[in-house]
């Protein structure tokens, strides 16, 4: 799938088969994440990929949005270093995490991390030292669901030279 395609019909996914997907995949998936843009290219963004059933159930369970993270084969926590733009960079790598799943033909849903009363104890979990904050949980898998939420037209969102 094109860049153009994937991000035009990119849609949160919260459903998933239980198929796995291979760790080769992941890896490519997380490599698109840490290429992303990044202020002064500071890049202070760690993935932990969760694979273990245990573990997804665990945040899951931990979450207020989350509960379809225990039915993913993966789920790809961000974090990243408390520098000035991290909430920036980690969003940046957070997007490109959602399109490559999504060239891949996998599904993917992001769950907020930053700001959230479960943003530590995830931070532990996962055994991320102090001094980084949790951006997002990424859970991605094979899709048992097609969502095609409509999107606002671009008439209605573009302004040419002013609002």
């Amino acid at each position: 799938m094109d860049c153009i395609q994937a991000l035009k019909t990119r849609r949160c996914v919260r459903a998933f088969t239980g198929e796995p997907v291979s760790r080769e995949t992941l890896e490519d998936i997380v490599d698109c994440g840490r290429l992303a843009a990044t202020a002064r290219n500071v890049q202070p963004w760690e993935f932990v990929v969760v694979t273990a059933p245990e573990k997804l159930r665990a945040i899951a369970a931990i979450t207020d949005f989350g509960a379809f993270i225990a039915h993913a084969a993966a789920c790809i926590v961000v974090l990243c270093r408390d520098t000035k733009y991290y909430l920036e960079d980690g969003c940046n790598a957070s997007q490109n995490v959602l399109l490559a799943a999504r060239a891949h033909g996998l599904g993917a849903c992001w769950v907020a991390g930053d700001k959230k009363p479960y943003a530590e104890p995830i931070r532990n979990m996962v055994g991320a030292p102090e001094g980084f904050r949790l951006i997002s949980l990424l859970a991605v898998g094979h899709p048992a669901e097609e969502p095609n939420k409509e999107k606002r037209p671009l008439a209605e969102v573009l302004h040419w030279e002013s609002y």
